[in-house]
């Protein structure tokens, strides 16, 4: 089935466990995201950033929402760092069920007016909006971007932005970067910013940049209201190592020969994700 963020985040506080949203790049990843969250009977979160959706072509979203009303577990299919209005108008067109606008590098006001604008069309179709507030850490590693030095969410702002905008999510900065850390970079996660916002909003929480973290703080993130966790990073990385390593050894060329084991990879790092978010099995809710 496909249903809004809205509704997919509904039971997530109150049953403890969050929700994978895992960008996808092609429909090898979403045969892997969509057949683990059937095999596991969990919902998860199509994600695509707008570099991503411009490369598959809007008609690719006919195929994804197909399968995805098909399936007896719950889906999304969400535009991940939707930059402006046109990219949130194409998404909405291509039939997706919750959209981001990313105001995070404007000025606090700015944010504010665009992030409100976003919320008045998208709700007038039945589409939630994922608001972020702060900014997320560069690793260098991922198309997905951020930057060098992270400005951490200010509860007290994230408490008038989701007042003033009607976000049905929130995307906050409590340290974390997108795509997997250097060797000699070590994140920390401030939990403390995380309780604080947790305990001023109602909305459920997005925690950006969720690969290669310590699964510890990620479990604990959970137990803090964050519904939602993004991961791209750990699922391709996983996948793209198989696909060499097949590479180097197989003289064929036909995908069907190719990408079975990168699908099987990067089906087993959603798996293990879904366990730590505590999203196994949680399809029955809805």
């Amino acid at each position: 089935m496909l249903i809004s963020m809205h509704e997919m985040l509904k039971p997530t506080r109150e049953h403890r466990f969050a929700i994978g949203a895992f960008n996808v790049a092609d429909s090898c990843f979403i045969r892997a995201v969509v057949e683990e969250a059937e095999s596991t009977n969990s919902p998860a979160i199509i994600s695509i950033h707008p570099s991503e959706l411009a490369f598959v072509t809007d008609e690719f979203f006919a195929y994804v929402r197909e399968r995805t009303l098909r399936s007896p577990v719950p889906f999304v299919i969400h535009l991940d760092h939707g930059a402006s209005i046109a990219h949130v108008m194409r998404a909405i067109q291509c039939g997706f069920t919750s959209v981001m606008i990313d105001g995070s590098l404007l000025p606090y006001e700015d944010n504010v007016a665009l992030t409100t604008e976003v919320v008045k069309l998208a709700h007038a179709v039945g589409v939630s909006v994922e608001g972020e507030l702060g900014t997320i850490g560069d690793t260098g590693t991922t198309i997905e971007g951020g930057v060098s030095k992270v400005i951490y969410t200010e509860p007290a702002q994230a408490e008038d932005f989701v007042k003033r905008t009607g976000v049905d999510t929130l995307a906050v900065a409590i340290g974390t970067a997108h795509g997997i850390y250097p060797k000699d970079l070590k994140p920390e996660l401030q939990m403390h910013i995380l309780r604080d916002i947790s305990q001023r909003v109602t909305i459920p929480l997005v925690l950006h940049g969720g690969s290669a973290n310590p699964d510890a703080e990620i479990a604990e993130a959970v137990t803090l209201g964050v519904g939602k966790i993004n991961i791209s990073s750990d699922m391709k990385f996983a996948y793209f190592k198989k696909a060499r390593e097949v590479l180097s050894r197989e003289t064929w060329w036909d995908p069907n020969a190719i990408y079975p084991e990168p699908i099987l990879a990067a089906k087993e790092v959603i798996r293990y994700k879904m366990s730590l978010f505590g999203s196994t099995g949680k399809a029955s809710l809805y």
